[in-house]
């Protein structure tokens, strides 16, 4: 049984800084590229970062040069280190697992986790 779990969200300061984790279980952790999405009220579900089985990554634009991701395949755990954030922050975050590649495409992750809440205050 496939589960994503995350935590670390939370409520900020704009400027603040958050770390998110997710972990993994149920699947081979190391086979799947692994993503950050991100759903605002009233908004669509976004795509935020992804990794790839090799460690490439890539970012949406409004978060480029603020958030990190990255992945310990040896834990099954995958992060989101968020800098300098921005009321426009604010979002439910989740995790999910892709065997289509590296694109922030949601369509193409099969596996979800349930998500976290950050909320960033001006």
């Amino acid at each position: 049984q496939v589960q994503l779990v995350e935590s670390g969200g939370g409520s900020v300061q704009a400027g603040g800084s958050l770390r998110l984790s997710c972990s993994a279980s149920g699947y081979a952790y190391s086979s799947a590229s692994m993503g950050w999405f991100r759903r605002a009220p009233g908004k669509e579900r976004e795509g935020v970062a992804v990794i790839g089985r090799d460690d490439t990554r890539t970012y949406a634009d409004s978060v480029k040069g603020r958030f990190t991701i990255s992945r310990d395949n040896a834990k099954n755990l995958l992060y989101l280190q968020m800098n300098n954030l921005k009321p426009d922050d604010t979002a439910m975050y989740y995790c999910a697992a892709s065997w289509e590649g590296r694109s922030l495409n949601k369509a193409d992750f099969r596996y979800w986790g349930q998500g976290t809440q950050v909320t960033v205050s001006s």
